[in-house]
């Protein structure tokens, strides 16, 4: 069965831009996809085209032989935006392959060994007490959700004294300890706004008394020794992978010794034919996989299947803040029921439908992300 055709729409989730991907093989089943948001997304449409015709006329049932051909296809290895449109073919054709053979996904690459996918709701703000209450009880009653993500900020990063932001933090977690059930779970995403490892040591020290589930990004992901050497300072879990972009980057991390969950984005790897890789990679670590994952209904689902079918899954990120109105064009999202995406092994492929007249009109929103800039006029990472 034959690659025929491939088209793209421009649309949104909410308030952030989505290029979806739609690859149809010749007998007329569809498959399809979302590009990770990495900010150029403009610039999608036209790298998909030129990727398409690489790969017209190949096996659409051979998503592992496809990738491999576009990995190939540069002269130097992919990056950012190269892996992401990549990723954005290979789920397409997974999602194709599952339909052909009458199966989810998750049965192509070694059936569930789980019945459902637990999910922690990313709440990526720092709230007053009260407020944080209020949220998480809404997403509890919602949703279920016993487990979360906040930031470690109470201030502005940039422009406030170290010291007093770590003990503030400190104050603020024990707070939260206090007020919420003691079995939830709370886990930290300082966004790799820093780079200087004592600074990741600190915030690590501050919430360690009250046991977070993870410490995420406290530092900038480039440098692989700095890793190892907060590592083995912290008493906390140590996170980290949304940054990395290929299985060579986090057999580096894990040797290492640089984190103990790695957190590899499916739609930023190279898609779900990478992701089992670095997934092999990190057990035989003793490192779970977190995925990062604060995309929309598609890449949603492509972790659902990748998390059912691998054995050292540990839990998924899922965006608290999405509303089912927020994708028009996907009718029947994976939503939380008591704190889990339960699997849907009656539907092929993802799992998923796509109301295309939703697409008949690009509904693109503009979004570019802020650079902080601090007192004295200089940049710092956001």
């Amino acid at each position: 069965m034959k690659i025929q055709s491939l088209h793209t729409y421009l649309q949104r989730v909410g308030d952030r831009p989505r290029v979806l991907v739609k690859i149809t093989a010749e007998d007329g089943t569809a498959g399809w996809a979302e590009c990770y948001n990495h900010g150029p997304d403009l610039a999608f449409p036209p790298l998909l085209e030129y990727l398409f015709e690489q790969i017209k006329g190949m096996d659409a049932l051979s998503p592992t032989a496809v990738n491999q051909r576009l990995q190939q296809s540069g002269r130097f290895p992919q990056g950012a935006l190269g892996l992401a449109a990549i990723a954005a073919i290979d789920h397409a054709l997974w999602d194709i392959a599952g339909k052909a053979l009458g199966v989810p996904v998750y049965q192509l690459i070694g059936g569930a060994v789980r019945e459902r996918v637990r999910v922690y709701a990313g709440l990526y703000n720092a709230p007053d007490i009260a407020e944080l209450r209020d949220a998480t009880a809404e997403l509890h009653e919602r949703f279920g959700f016993t487990a979360f993500k906040l930031s470690p900020y109470r201030r502005d990063l940039h422009r406030t004294r170290y010291g007093r932001l770590v003990r503030e933090l400190a104050d603020w977690f024990g707070d939260i300890r206090q007020h919420h059930p003691d079995d939830w779970e709370f886990a930290f995403d300082a966004h790799a706004c820093v780079w200087e490892p004592w600074q990741a040591v600190e915030l690590g020290e501050a919430l360690a008394p009250n046991g977070p589930l993870f410490l995420e990004e406290p530092i900038r992901p480039e440098h692989i020794p700095a890793w190892g050497r907060v590592r083995s300072e912290l008493k906390v879990p140590l996170a980290t992978g949304e940054s990395l972009y290929n299985p060579q980057e986090f057999l580096a991390l894990l040797t290492a010794g640089g984190a103990d969950i790695v957190q590899p984005d499916i739609c930023v790897v190279g898609g779900l034919t990478q992701m089992l890789k670095i997934a092999t990679i990190a057990e035989t670590h003793y490192a779970p996989v977190t995925p990062h994952n604060p995309m929309g209904p598609l890449a949603t689902a492509a972790n659902v299947h990748f998390a059912a079918a691998t054995t050292n899954f540990g839990i998924l990120e899922y965006g608290a803040g999405y509303k089912v109105g927020d994708a028009p064009w996907c009718p029947d999202p994976y939503l939380p029921v008591n704190g889990y995406l339960d699997l849907r092994p009656d539907r092929p492929g993802w799992g998923i439908e796509i109301d295309e007249a939703a697409l008949t009109t690009d509904d693109w929103v503009s979004w570019t992300r802020r650079v902080p800039v601090r007192p004295d006029g200089s940049t710092a990472w956001m």
